[in-house]
């Protein structure tokens, strides 16, 4: 591409304080593109729109990367963005949106990038608001888009099914890790640290991810009370801030009378996350969908066994490392986890190895360098 083009990117998603899901896909996507500037076959200026000032852990301004603060509240992108794009004289060749949204008109080529369609079947696991909101624009980020970015290729097969005009047009990127922070190198210190801070006692299933209803805490819960009586030793820890319709979740450990068996640390900070997931026995997403799974990436790259479900994109992000379940039936949750934590040390080891190869296919280095390849093809053509 010639030195003077303008690459746009929505920059929001990434731009908060407690990062979940698309907020730390668009945030790790942004330092890898950052991070590509040190080749000098990639002559490219990069602005980086936002309505609210850079946070100061997003990568630094320099002579090829720039942040453009417009303000505004309401639905921004239609409101701000989208005119600014219409009329500014520094208009990029292209704009790149890391989430469901885009600006619905405008004169240059844009990509989109979805993270999955589990809310078309689930509508009744969502406020109404959301859902239309996630329905209606995501249709029409698709639309206009001139690349759309699936980051499975189980979302790719539900935006073809659901879409199918879009199926030339959808490219597959997968997620990945930050390896200097997953590995199987944090120490057990720093591991009876963190159990100290959340009042971790015992050995621990973990769960970690927001508290919403596609996460099937509930039968994850249930599943954890079938299993208890055979393994007393051990609590469940159930890591994440709350979504939306969490309360269930709450009543049935009530119900079960689980107050004492289960622990519920609330939002968890970044730096705490990877020495959490690495002193758990098991790690545990028993989803009724996943457009990608990144906690569960992230454990495997911390070497420990994971218990997923047999769906979407679970079990192409897994591969043969971990167990599969059926998230429609608590019998089979139970059963996945109780055989993990029954495995004589040989095969426990053995699935922690493979955990750790399976880890190693995915790098947010070639994630970023995909992307911009979908990037400069948009501009090309």
């Amino acid at each position: 591409m010639a030195s003077n083009t303008i690459i746009g990117i929505d920059g929001n998603e990434a731009n908060i304080e407690n990062r979940v899901g698309v907020n730390q896909y668009a945030f790790e996507i942004l330092w890898g593109l950052y991070k590509l500037q040190d080749n000098k076959e990639n002559n490219y200026k990069f602005i980086v729109y936002l309505k609210n000032h850079p946070r100061e852990d997003l990568p630094k301004e320099n002579d090829s990367w720039k942040y453009k603060v417009i303000t505004g509240k309401g639905i921004w992108i239609i409101t701000k963005l989208m005119p600014w794009l219409l009329f500014a004289k520094d208009k990029p060749q292209v704009l790149f949106s890391p989430s469901h949204y885009t600006v619905p008109f405008s004169t240059i080529p844009r990509i989109c990038s979805i993270m999955d369609l589990g809310y078309l079947n689930s509508s009744e696991q969502f406020k109404k608001t959301t859902f239309w909101q996630l329905k209606f624009w995501t249709a029409i980020s698709i639309i206009v888009s001139k690349y759309v970015i699936a980051i499975s290729n189980a979302t790719k097969d539900d935006i073809v099914r659901h879409y199918p005009f879009a199926s030339k047009k959808v490219r597959v990127i997968h997620l990945a890790y930050d390896k200097d922070r997953f590995n199987k190198d944090i120490s057990e210190s720093d591991v009876r640290r963190i159990k100290e801070k959340y009042s971790i006692v015992d050995d621990y299933i973990l769960f970690l991810s927001t508290l919403k209803p596609s996460k099937n805490i509930e039968g994850l819960i249930e599943a954890f009370a079938k299993i208890k009586g055979s393994f007393p030793g051990i609590k469940l820890v159930i890591a994440g801030k709350k979504g939306w319709m969490f309360d269930s979740i709450f009543k049935i450990v009530k119900e079960l009378g689980m107050e004492k068996d289960i622990i519920f640390t609330d939002f968890i900070e970044e730096r705490d996350k990877p020495t959490l997931i690495k002193g758990a026995k098991v790690f545990v997403a028993p989803s009724f969908w996943e457009g990608f799974g990144l906690n569960v990436l992230e454990a495997m790259a911390c070497g420990i066994p994971v218990v997923v479900s047999d769906i979407a994109s679970l079990p192409e992000i897994v591969g043969k490392a971990g167990v599969l379940v059926n998230p429609h039936a608590v019998e089979s949750i139970a059963e996945g986890i109780a055989k993990v934590l029954k495995m004589p040390k040989e095969s426990y080891n053995m699935m922690v190895e493979g955990s750790l190869e399976q880890a190693k296919k995915f790098s947010w280095e070639e994630t970023a360098k995909k992307t911009l390849e979908v990037i400069e093809n948009s501009i090309k053509r």
